[in-house]
């Protein structure tokens, strides 16, 4: 990795949970530079605007939280521990430092849908691969006779992901743990609902 190449993955590296806790229009250049410890030249000398860097920290929020969703389901054996990684990795988001300012798919999708078309883009690639991946553990579970040969494999994933995503937001909007432990409870029955 070059000199210029290292400096731009430390931008994105410092200030991914900044866009991801206050969003790409309550992240100020002033924000950017305190977490980079960079001048303002700096930082947009490695990108050509904030446009860039918001698009950069997306990708790299997003890629740590699936490479973490991958390597924990790569510890698990059936369908049914690998749907339950969702719900254990999400029910302590306030205490995993990869979610510690809410899911990045979430925030950026409340934020960016009408005010930043490409990171919505982003957002809505990121839900789509989401919901294949979910679908897919659905189908191996039908396949492997986990799960009941019925299960419309798509309404099951788009379904989840609500039922997670919402009850993160009612949690961080609410301050009360209650809608997270709701919706994580409800995600639970969906999953024992799929059992042959």
């Amino acid at each position: 990795m070059t000199k210029a190449e290292k400096t731009k993955q430390f931008i994105i590296e410092k200030t991914a949970p900044i866009f991801n806790k206050k969003g790409f229009t309550g992240t100020s250049l002033n924000d950017m530079t305190v977490a980079t410890g960079l001048t303002k030249g700096s930082i947009y000398g490695n990108f050509g605007n904030k446009d860039e860097v918001v698009l950069a920290a997306f990708d790299y929020n997003y890629g740590q939280i699936s490479r973490h969703m991958i390597q924990q389901m790569h510890q698990k054996n059936t369908a049914t521990e690998k749907l339950q990684v969702y719900l254990d990795t999400f029910a302590g988001f306030h205490t995993n430092p990869l979610l510690q300012y809410g899911c990045p798919i979430l925030n950026t999708a409340t934020e960016s849908d009408d005010t930043h078309p490409e990171l919505r883009k982003k957002a809505a690639s990121a839900i789509e691969k989401w919901q294949i991946a979910i679908a897919t553990l659905v189908a191996e579970g039908i396949r492997d006779g986990e799960f009941k040969p019925e299960e419309d494999v798509t309404a099951f994933a788009y379904g989840f992901i609500a039922v997670i995503e919402g009850g993160i937001m009612i949690t961080k909007v609410t301050g009360n743990m209650a809608g997270l432990k709701s919706a994580m409870q409800v995600a639970q029955k969906m999953i024992m609902a799929l059992q042959a």
